[in-house]
Parts: C-alpha cells; sequence; structure tokens
C-alpha cells in the first residue's frame, strides 16, 4: 500500500490513540476501509486498543472480522479488549482460534489470557495455558509468571502460587505483593508476614494487604503497630485502618485517626467517607455528624449512593430523622442500600406505616427489596403491633421473592405474635424454623408470656433460655415474677434455690454514652472507672440530698 503525505501509518495511530468518543473512532474507521488499509496489522492493533479504551468492543470486534490473517499484535488486543470490556470468555474463544490458525502467543498474549481464567475460575484451562507457558519458554518473563501467582492465589492454590513465585529469577514490587496476598488471603499470617520482611523494597500495596490480612485476622494491635511503621501512606492504608477500627467497634479511635488523616493531606475517597459516617452513626456522635455532613457538601458536588445511605443510616441512628428525609429525597440517584436505610430509619423510630409505604414506593420503582428491607419492615410491623400486615409481609417475602428468612426475621414475627398474645401460633412458628431458635427467640417467647401471663409456655421457654445461656440472670428473674404474680411460692423459692447454686448472678450492665464538648465519655452500671467518676458521683449525691429536701416540702406541702 502506497501511503500519501498526509496519510501516514504514524499520523494515524497517533490520532487513534486521541480518540476519546465511537464517533471519532468511527470516522477514522471508515477512513481506513476508503483506503484500503484494514489489513494493515499495525493499524488494526492500533484500532481495536482504541476501542478497548472507550469500552467499545463491538467496534473492536467489527475491525477484527476485516482481517484475513492477523498476527499476534492483533490477536493480543482484541483478547485484552475482551478481558478490558468484561467479556474474558469471547477472549479465550480467539485465543483459542489464535492457536488453531497457527499463531504463537508472545509474552504479551498470556497475562489478559490468564486473567481471564482467573476472572472465570476455569482453573483447568489456566493449568493449560500454565504448560503453554512452559513450551514455549516464556516461563522467565516477569508479567507472565506473576499473572500465574495472582491466577492460583485467587483460587485458594496457595502451594501452585508459591511454587511458580519461588521459581521467579527476578521478582519486582507487584510480584513480591502479590505473594504476600496470596498468603494473606488464605489466612495464613505467618508466611505471609515472612514473605513480606523478606521483601527488598516494600511497596505500599504490600503493606496494605499485610494490614488488611491482621484486620481480618482480628489482631487490631499487629494492624496498628505495622500502620505506624509505614512511612508513606495511601487512601487505601487509612481506610483499612479506620475500618479496622469500625469493625471492632472503636468507633471513636476511627474518628480521631480520620481527623488524621486530614491533616496528613489525604483526601478520603467514597468508601473512606462511608466509613466514617458509620463510626459517627454508631457513637451517635451529634456534632461529629454535622461536621462530616458538611464536609462532604464540601468536598463532593454530588453525594453518591454510599455515602448517601451511610449518611441517611448516620442521621436515623443519631435520631434526626427529618435530616436522613432530606438526604434520601435530595438523591439524584437511589439503589437499595439508600432505600433500605431510610425503611430501617422509619421502623425503628416508630414510624411503621411510613415504612411500609416506603417499601411499596419502592418496589413500585422496580427496585427488588433484599432480606435487609424485608426485616426492617417486620420490625415495624412489631412496634406497631401490625400483626396481619407482619404475616402479610413475611409470607411474600418467602413466596414472592424466594427470600429464605434469617433468624432474625423469624425473630420479629415471634415478637410480634407473642406481644399481640398469639403464643401458641409463635410456638407452632418456632417449631417450623429452618434453623435452632436461639435465645433471642425464647427470649421473645418468654416477654410475651410475661405480658399476657402464660405460665405453662413461659416454662417451656425458660427451660430452653437456661440450656443456651445458664449465666444469664434475666430469663429466671422474669419467671421468679410471673411465678410470684400467681402467688405460687414454691416454684419461686425452688428458683432461687437453683439460681444459688449454679452461681448465676447479674454480670452484664448495662452502659451509655454521651457526647460532651465533641468527646465521647461512655459509662456502664456500677462502673468507677471513669476519670472524673469522684466528681461525678459527689455532683450526684448533692443532686440526691436536693431531691429528698424537695420531696419534703412537697411531702408537708401536700399534707
Amino acid at each position: 500500500m502506497q501511503w500519501s503525505a498526509r496519510f501516514q501509518v504514524n499520523f494515524v495511530a497517533h490520532h487513534l490513540k486521541r480518540c476519546s468518543t465511537l464517533k471519532q473512532l468511527e470516522s477514522w474507521f471508515a477512513l481506513l476501509v476508503k483506503s484500503n488499509t484494514t489489513q494493515d496489522c499495525f493499524l488494526m492493533n492500533q484500532y481495536i486498543t482504541a476501542c478497548s479504551n472507550i469500552r467499545s468492543i463491538d467496534s473492536a470486534i467489527l475491525a477484527f472480522t476485516h482481517m484475513d490473517n492477523p498476527n499476534v499484535f492483533v490477536y493480543n488486543a482484541i483478547i485484552g479488549a475482551f478481558l478490558n470490556c468484561f467479556r474474558p470468555l469471547e477472549g479465550l474463544r480467539h485465543y483459542v482460534a489464535m492457536l488453531r490458525n497457527g499463531v504463537r502467543p508472545s509474552s504479551y498474549t498470556l497475562p489478559p489470557v490468564i486473567k481471564s481464567c482467573k476472572v472465570l475460575s476455569v482453573v483447568g484451562f489456566g493449568e493449560c495455558v500454565h504448560g503453554q507457558v512452559l513450551r514455549n519458554g516464556l516461563g522467565s518473563h516477569i508479567h507472565v509468571q506473576t499473572a500465574l501467582v495472582n491466577f492460583y492465589s485467587s483460587l485458594s492454590r496457595v502451594v501452585e502460587s508459591r511454587k511458580v513465585f519461588d521459581e521467579m529469577p527476578e521478582r519486582d514490587g507487584f510480584a513480591w505483593s502479590t505473594m504476600v496476598s496470596a498468603h494473606a488471603r488464605a489466612g495464613d499470617l505467618n508466611n505471609a508476614r515472612n514473605v513480606f520482611d523478606e521483601m527488598p523494597e516494600k511497596n505500599t500495596a504490600a503493606w496494605n494487604t499485610m494490614i488488611h490480612g491482621y484486620v481480618e485476622a482480628g489482631d487490631v494491635k499487629a494492624a496498628e503497630a505495622l500502620f505506624s511503621r509505614m512511612l508513606e501512606r495511601d487512601v487505601i492504608s487509612w481506610t483499612i485502618m479506620i475500618n479496622c477500627y469500625c469493625k471492632h467497634k472503636l468507633y471513636g479511635e476511627a474518628l480521631g485517626l480520620f481527623d488524621e488523616m486530614k491533616s496528613a493531606g489525604i483526601t478520603p475517597d467514597d468508601t473512606t467517607m462511608a466509613t466514617v459516617i458509620s463510626a459517627c452513626a454508631h457513637l451517635g456522635a451529634l456534632e461529629e455528624r454535622k461536621e462530616m455532613h458538611w464536609y462532604v457538601t464540601q468536598t463532593r458536588s454530588n453525594i453518591d449512593v454510599y455515602i448517601g445511605s451511610a449518611l441517611i443510616d448516620m442521621y436515623a441512628k443519631c435520631g434526626v430523622l427529618e435530616r436522613a428525609l432530606v438526604v434520601f429525597f435530595k438523591l439524584q440517584e437511589k439503589n437499595i442500600f439508600c432505600w433500605s436505610s431510610v425503611i430501617d430509619g422509619l421502623a425503628y423510630h416508630g414510624y411503621a406505616n411510613e415504612a411500609l409505604s416506603m417499601l411499596d414506593k419502592m418496589e413500585k420503582e422496580r427496585i427488588e427489596p433484599n432480606r435487609v428491607v424485608f426485616l426492617s419492615a417486620l420490625v415495624a410491623c412489631t412496634h406497631a403491633g401490625l400483626v396481619e400486615e407482619g404475616k402479610r409481609r413475611f409470607l411474600e417475602m418467602t413466596t414472592k421473592y424466594s427470600i429464605l428468612p434469617e433468624i432474625e426475621h423469624y425473630g420479629c414475627m415471634v415478637d410480634l405474635l407473642s406481644r399481640a398474645g398469639l403464643l401458641e401460633e409463635a410456638l407452632v412458628l418456632i417449631g417450623s424454623m429452618r434453623m435452632e431458635p436461639n435465645s433471642v427467640i425464647w427470649g421473645a417467647l418468654l416477654s410475651g408470656c410475661k405480658l399476657h401471663k402464660k405460665l405453662e409456655i413461659a416454662q417451656v421457654a425458660v427451660e430452653k433460655l437456661m440450656i443456651l445461656e445458664p449465666n444469664n440472670s434475666g430469663y429466671c428473674t422474669l419467671i421468679i415474677n410471673m411465678y410470684a404474680e400467681a402467688n405460687r411460692w414454691n416454684e419461686v423459692a425452688r428458683i432461687r434455690g437453683t439460681m444459688r447454686e449454679c452461681g448465676v448472678k447479674k454480670v452484664l450492665p448495662g452502659s451509655s454514652w454521651i457526647e460532651v464538648e465533641k468527646s465521647m465519655h461512655h459509662f456502664a452500671a456500677c462502673d468507677d472507672h471513669h476519670q472524673a467518676s469522684q466528681k461525678i458521683h459527689d455532683i450526684l449525691n448533692v443532686l440526691d440530698s436536693q431531691l429528698k429536701l424537695f420531696g419534703q416540702d412537697g411531702v408537708s406541702h401536700f399534707d
């Protein structure tokens, strides 16, 4: 093909790389067809790669089908395009076609092929590709071997992954971090740490992987120690550690670390923000939540569904339901998490009819409810005593949406029926459960028995509870009170004697949080560990004295 001065190969390739829209690409492809250059492997390679960059796989396929004899570079481009456009199976089919057409793979062919095997979890095909790597003498290429390490580790084949890693003549930072990740993903933190410690230069990805491994194993101290040693932390490093604190209910530490992250000049991403907002929700930190919402609005033009759902949940848990609703209705896009958060907030604040109405509206928007949404709906029915509505929603969940009830759903239904006095029906439901009922189920039944004075069923519930939680005094106290009300003092004496013999006593005091000047303070019953404990007790004694004086004045006044 003879090219004119204005239509040279490099000129076309340069402009193909700069294409950002399908219309631009189609214009260039029309020019290639008109100039009869669709058989030029270099240009078609560039064109297919450009199609892949803008996720236009159909245009890439059209260009590929125009070629009579594509070379290895064109095959590399189309296989990579299929992987990039989430059609890895088509990429493997084209790889097989390439081999059948006698085109030998290069070291650049195999990484996307191996990654396609990983995405599809096709072990046998991947092992065949590994064999072709060795047969074609490509085993020394670092990016091919790293892809194999990643492939085997993603399928929990750590032994094979380590074998490939140990056979590598040289390793880059990605290969090292991949092997650390392989061991950590398998829960083998000892070997993960050994590989990590052997790394000549530890990259941020390896640090993050190791810290995340400790977080997943529940070793907060080890995660903290490693995090403190990091010289360079990216947003993922901070997010992992913040999530670690939230996962272990150390919400105050999570918020403190978030402030430290901002001071270090690191801009939090959406995942970080959703995690931190969740921490505010659990703490009930009113001032913190206002600052967090302000920060989100100042740093983002639009609030996405994940931050939006976290904000809704935060405001609902902090008792500011109006704010939660404002956030919900202002969201431009709403997914299942947003709907779930607002329905849950309405349900737990006693707005049962509004919660159920919101669920109906969600279904009209063609968003299918999940088990979490149905749990919120059942909670709403329980709080409002809507027995028939609760039965209907429970049946709808199982029949219309084929969602198998979890123990939480059964717990709500048992609580609903028990409160309504339908204790025999609740007992039948417990007997039909597909899992063993826990103490929450039997506790709900017992509470209903107390309310409706059903001693016989209460005795059944207590017997089960004494097996499940032998050291919990609450259930025994409840049945004692029921027997006392029925003047069955022999039973009261018998149960109290049994409690003394077993050493049952109250060991789980209640606790609460309060916020004072942006600082959270935790208190538990019979607790004297707070730093201001003595001062608090002094003030309480003064208040107690004043109340007694007031009470005496009040008595003499009414006399």
